[in-house]
């Protein structure tokens, strides 16, 4: 496969060298974190601290991270307008016959921040990590067990083929195409229908077969060993004590000043 098809990632950066199953619980600790915080403020100063920690740490170009906030900001955006026309409380003003509420606003917003923040640590995650690695490492330091393990593994190095397998059968029925008059072969909506089918038909063989050859192999019945270990150290405790510790200070801070809010915001 060539490189312009792989996902761009950036393991070789000071968070791409990190532990994948250290990044991965942070990630989740930071996402329950934030269930419990509905105030607008609390979520906007984590998501500046995400999104300067991922730059510097992560080296993603502001191109990479301008685009990637294409999606975030629209699905917070809908967060926003949703929560602000339909949750009751004092109205602030009217649009289009509805009423705009201070409260909706406000946890609106909360919602939206709060989705922004995960998506920046995702991104961070997800370009910083390489899916052998992860897989490896949760099966050596989270337990993960040996099916599943070697399942995903073999379903990720389907999911890396599949564009080049689609610029194949692309290729090939545009050879047995009908040709325009211009002599370029003829592409629609019915052709593009046949090639997912194509390489839906294929993916399914390709995974029997891939299944048969794992079971052939005794996957799972007896211990296995690995062939390239993903190192736990003393700097993925210290990422853990930092991250953490910055969480713990921005709640305290929040609530020291007045802005925090919890679950009464809901039923206020």
């Amino acid at each position: 496969m060539s490189a312009g098809i792989e996902p761009r990632r950036f393991t070789d950066s000071p968070l791409g060298r990190h532990n994948p199953t250290v990044k991965l619980g942070l990630l989740f600790a930071v996402s329950v974190a934030l269930l419990f915080v509905f105030d607008p403020v609390t979520p906007a100063v984590l998501y500046v601290l995400a999104l300067a920690a991922v730059a510097a740490s992560a080296r993603i170009p502001a191109r990479i991270l301008l685009l990637s906030h294409i999606p975030l900001v629209g699905f917070g955006l809908g967060l926003l307008v949703v929560n602000a026309l339909s949750r009751p409380g004092t109205t602030v003003w009217e649009v289009a016959g509805l009423g705009v509420t201070a409260e909706g606003l406000a946890v609106g917003a909360s919602l939206g921040l709060r989705s922004m923040v995960i998506g920046m640590l995702s991104i961070g995650f997800v370009a910083s990590t390489d899916g052998v690695a992860l897989m490896t490492s949760l099966h050596q330091h989270a337990r993960l067990g040996v099916r599943m393990t070697y399942a995903v593994l073999a379903g990720y190095r389907m999911l890396q083929e599949m564009p080049a397998e689609w610029q194949t059968i692309r290729s090939a029925h545009q050879v047995r195409a009908p040709l325009r008059s211009d002599g370029r072969p003829r592409s629609g909506l019915l052709s593009f229908g046949r090639s997912a089918f194509a390489l839906l038909v294929v993916s399914l063989r390709r995974g029997e077969r891939m299944a048969q050859s794992l079971e052939s192999r005794g996957l799972g019945l007896g211990p296995r060993t690995t062939w390239r270990p993903v190192p736990l150290g003393r700097t993925d405790g210290w990422l853990a004590v930092a991250v953490l510790l910055a969480i713990a200070l921005v709640f305290a801070a929040s609530a020291a000043l007045g802005f925090w809010e919890g679950h009464g915001s809901l039923f206020a």
